[in-house]
């Protein structure tokens, strides 16, 4: 069995090469094996490169490197990789180190037990550590997470997290059409519409980026997920 792991890069040259070394070092529960899939969204900076090495110099790790021809998202390069993803599952990583790979055994065990078909990562559940960081921000994830489940009648606690681990067939039946950071509540109206899907949440860990560090979403992309709840829950269910 095979784990996909879609990771959506942009001007992550500095990190790339930390993560990777995450997720090799990682070891599988259920003797699952291990495909990486980075989507570059057509970085400007050495992404590209500091892949190209880190495959050299890894080769007994599989790694599929796809890259944008113009810069189109994060949604846009989540929907891509999972479109390549050939695995029996299929997990989001950030190129960041805002997640922990060795996380990964935590969202695949009701997964492997035959329970669910939708595992989300909870950044609010658990007693696991979390960086403190911004208010906002939290409450802000708390209020879309909120919005999300009104429309949907799930109980998450967090909608908008980063770690969310599908049954191949389940997402590569979903068309995606967001483009940025619309994704999460897209993928969760879509989901929750399946007749007889099993959502389960787990509880992870964060280690949150600051602006200064490379964080990359604000307070537009927060419009945006209204919007899709919206959207994709009410008007849209293509």
């Amino acid at each position: 069995m095979l784990l996909s792991i879609v990771i959506p890069a942009f001007n992550e040259a500095s990190t790339i090469h930390l993560i990777l070394t995450k997720i090799k070092h990682t070891q599988l529960i259920g003797g699952l094996g291990k495909e990486i899939l980075i989507v570059d969204d057509c970085s400007i900076d050495q992404t590209q490169q500091a892949v190209a090495r880190y495959q050299q110099e890894n080769t007994d790790l599989t790694i599929r490197y796809f890259r944008n021809e113009v810069n189109r998202g994060k949604g846009f390069s989540l929907a891509r990789g999972i479109r390549e993803a050939v695995g029996d599952f299929v997990i989001v990583q950030d190129a960041d180190l805002e997640y922990d790979p060795e996380e990964y055994n935590t969202l695949l065990k009701p997964m492997l037990y035959n329970n669910a078909d939708v595992v989300y990562g909870s950044r609010f559940m658990g007693g696991n550590p979390h960086r403190i960081l911004f208010f906002w921000h939290s409450i802000g994830n708390l209020f879309l997470t909120f919005l999300s489940n009104v429309a949907t009648n799930l109980n998450l606690t967090d909608m908008e997290t980063g770690y969310k681990l599908f049954k191949r067939e389940i997402i590569q039946q979903i068309s995606l059409k967001e483009n940025r950071f619309g994704f999460e509540p897209e993928v969760t109206a879509k989901v929750a519409r399946i007749k007889g899907i099993r959502i389960y949440e787990v509880g992870i860990s964060y280690y949150g980026r600051t602006y200064e560090e490379g964080k990359k979403i604000n307070w537009k992309d927060g419009l945006r997920a209204i919007y899709c709840i919206i959207k994709y829950n009410y008007f849209s269910k293509n």
